[in-house]
């Protein structure tokens, strides 16, 4: 089913104001949710609701927090999120990291004590789209990754966003998983009963599986997982590895957020997670005229839209393309929506006590 993005973003807001958020956070975690999903990103967008709710109902989410700025210098910030949801935190940290940059050249913010906040790369673009580079890391909640060389998972998907605007192109949009794909959208293969392409899920004896409910299965129960970006070490796994570390090094070491394999053997159901986020942001115009940086990326995007292509039909990308014409096509048609998920997302809504408004749409 294809669901028109205002009414996502309805069913969003009458669900996390029943759980006693602020109409501002509410606002924020749906606009996020809503971005997330027209630009394609269906594992992070209103297909995480039913485990936010399953967060909430456990008691792990303060849906009235105060975010407390624990130190800081004038480029310089850490925020205690009081385990708030992740999306205001994060939206917090970064527009808290560009009014820094935007002061003094660079703005740098690590917050810790929060939660899941959807897809990196809706952060990195309010860099962007204040005129500014923004830099996004996050630690996470999940152990999905099989290290190189290991027999069990360690690290999360750890995603790494990056965007930069331009002058006349759209903003360079960078937005990744240090995995060979984001478990969520594991996930989404699962709902939608399509079989997992070979090297993005081992079981626990590093053999590729593609059917999607076992794979999802190994993801869950830890008995195997996903890969490093790059799938095997000949292809450059230890490099999606060593992303994975830098990641975690940022946005959970540097910030005093928690490393889930530890975090894990203590931790009770009603326990915040603790996620780490990183957000750095940098003003072009500390380094050159006003100007001239968005002018010479615009000669680099146009140089790589122009490269000589193997298929005719195949237009040369850079990042954030494929996301930009999907959400032209999903503003239009509307966000699909699979079966499976809708169910989960009304029984979502019978437990808030607030209208189902996806259905019929």
């Amino acid at each position: 089913m294809r669901v028109p993005a205002q009414r996502i973003r309805q069913q969003l807001v009458s669900v996390f104001k029943a759980w006693g958020m602020s109409d501002a956070h509410a606002d924020t975690t749906a606009d996020m949710m809503v971005e997330t999903d027209l630009r394609g990103v269906d594992s992070h967008g209103i297909g995480m609701l039913p485990t936010y709710d399953q967060e909430f109902r456990n008691g792990r989410l303060n849906m009235r927090p105060t975010f407390k700025k624990v130190r800081g210098t004038a480029a310089t910030a850490l925020i205690d999120a009081d385990a708030s949801l992740g999306h205001p935190a994060a939206a917090y940290g970064m527009n808290l990291a560009v009014d820094k940059c935007l002061a003094v050249g660079v703005g740098v913010v690590d917050v810790f004590n929060s939660h899941h906040f959807g897809a990196a790369g809706c952060y990195s673009r309010i860099a962007a789209d204040r005129g500014v580079i923004g830099m996004v890391t996050s630690a996470t909640r999940g152990v999905t990754m099989v290290p190189t060389f290991a027999a069990e998972p360690v690290m999360g998907t750890n995603p790494l966003a990056f965007a930069a605007p331009a002058r006349r192109n759209p903003p360079f949009e960078l937005d990744m998983a240090t995995t060979t794909v984001a478990a969520g959208k594991v996930r989404v293969y699962k709902l939608n009963h399509k079989p997992l392409p070979s090297g993005w899920v081992v079981d626990g004896d590093g053999r590729t599986v593609t059917d999607s409910a076992k794979g999802f299965q190994h993801v869950s129960d830890r008995d195997g997982g996903i890969t490093p970006l790059g799938g095997s070490r000949e292809a450059g796994s230890h490099k999606g590895y060593g992303l994975a570390v830098m990641v975690h090094v940022l946005a959970g070491t540097l910030a005093g957020a928690s490393f889930s394999p530890i975090r894990n053997q203590t931790q009770k159901t009603s326990d915040p997670h603790n996620i780490g986020h990183f957000f750095m942001a940098i003003d072009p115009r500390a380094f050159r005229e006003e100007g001239a940086f968005e002018d010479d990326l615009d000669q680099v995007i146009d140089v790589l839209h122009n490269a000589k292509r193997v298929d005719g039909n195949q237009p040369v990308l850079v990042a954030g393309d494929p996301e930009r014409a999907n959400k032209t096509d999903r503003l239009e048609h509307g966000v699909p929506i699979p079966d499976d998920l809708m169910e989960q997302l009304r029984a979502v809504a019978k437990n808030a006590n607030v209208p189902f408004v996806l259905a019929g749409a």
